[in-house]
């Protein structure tokens, strides 16, 4: 169905694609970013610790201790549920909630440890507020949206803080930061589009692809597996069924007079009944059979796990609904039909064929429009 889809429904399904495999990046690059961020927030508090209020750094850990359980429980489900659970409708909002409370608190509580009144702990906790910026460029790089709020709220506090300091040391340091804010963005921007091109470029060469590999096994015209595709896929069913002992058939469909609706109608009209009875074989056979156009009007099934009767019945289900095809040419169209089953001795799946083969001449010699059974 994603091959013969109009182009707007492929480029909406592309975007949908693209939209997912931005969210698995994200979550990839999510648990860097989790015990980043409680690191950091450790490290911060050991250096500060003999300078500052013990409760007042305490009291920031666990907040971050809470935000960072409930972030690693939120990834640990996320990786746990199926794949078709993992849908951006799902996680998104789901990720921007966590995102907002652990940002919130990084950079309420570097503000409150900024504001202890000592330059050297505004300068680390500036510093570390400025590293935290440059991880979630590269941990949210896929959403442009989170790097920009996850930098606003770490970052910012602490820079406009020190920006409304009397002191040109604390304005210089916010200046610095802002600068670095600056830059920060304008090259998000581009890492984000980036990355869209490369996910999208991506989806579409897997599409192109796709698109090359069933018109490489498909007849134009019927709509069936060509010869080589056929015979690929029916000589693994057969090794099944075989292996397996389980009932075999083979199939071969002939157009009665064909050589006659060309001669007689042109080609355009022998292509319109080798398209019709192309849809309906593909409408008889079941997802386990193998069909295929072998060439000119001839045409092979494969039945598997089909007993013979099974298999004849089938047959003359289809003959009867070629004979019923409405054309544009006054003849009516028929076909003759051989069956044959796989009898698990020395045999292969072209002898299996020539047996179906030999029916069908039978089926032929015999007045055409009928099914053999060989």
């Amino acid at each position: 169905m994603y091959l013969h889809d109009s182009q707007p429904a492929r480029e909406a399904l592309i975007q949908a694609q693209v939209r997912n495999d931005r969210l698995q990046l994200l979550f990839r690059q999510s648990f860097f970013s989790v015990f980043g961020s409680a690191l950091a927030a450790a490290m911060l508090s050991w250096i500060c610790w003999e300078r500052l209020e013990h409760s007042l750094i305490l009291g920031w850990l666990g907040l971050l201790g809470a935000s960072t359980t409930l972030r690693l429980i939120m990834l640990i489900t996320y990786f746990r549920v199926p794949e078709t659970a993992r849908t951006p409708e799902r996680w998104e909002t789901t990720y921007w909630a966590t995102l907002v409370l652990s940002a919130g608190i990084w950079g309420s509580g570097a503000l409150a440890l900024m504001q202890a009144g000592d330059l050297l702990i505004q300068t680390l906790v500036l510093l570390f507020a400025v590293g935290m910026s440059v991880s979630a460029v590269s941990c949210y790089s896929a959403y442009r949206s989170m790097t920009l709020v996850s930098i606003a709220l770490v970052l910012m506090p602490c820079s406009i803080w020190l920006l409304l300091q009397p002191h040109t040391a604390q304005q210089g340091m916010a200046v610095a930061s802002l600068i670095f804010a600056g830059f920060v963005v304008s090259a998000t921007r581009k890492l984000c589009q980036a990355m869209e091109r490369a996910f999208r470029l991506s989806r579409e060469m897997e599409h192109a692809h796709r698109i090359a590999a069933h018109a490489a096994q498909t007849d134009e015209l019927t709509g069936l597996q060509n010869r080589r595709a056929f015979f690929h896929r029916a000589e693994g069913v057969y090794e099944t069924c075989k292996q397996a002992h389980l009932p075999l058939c083979a199939l071969m469909l002939d157009i009665d007079h064909f050589k006659r609706i060309n001669d007689c109608h042109g080609h355009q009209a022998g292509d319109e009944v080798l398209r019709q009875i192309g849809s309906v074989i593909r409408q008889s056979v079941r997802d386990a059979d193998v069909s295929g156009r072998l060439g000119g009007e001839e045409f092979a099934l494969l039945l598997a796990n089909t007993p013979i009767e099974v298999a004849r019945v089938i047959a003359e289900r289809l003959r009867s609904a070629i004979a019923d095809i409405t054309c544009q040419h006054q003849e009516g169209v028929t076909a003759s039909l051989g069956v044959a089953a796989l009898n698990h001795l020395d045999q292969d799946l072209h002898g299996l064929l020539a047996l179906a083969d030999k029916a069908l001449f039978r089926a032929k010699a015999s007045g055409r429009n009928q099914t053999a059974v060989g």
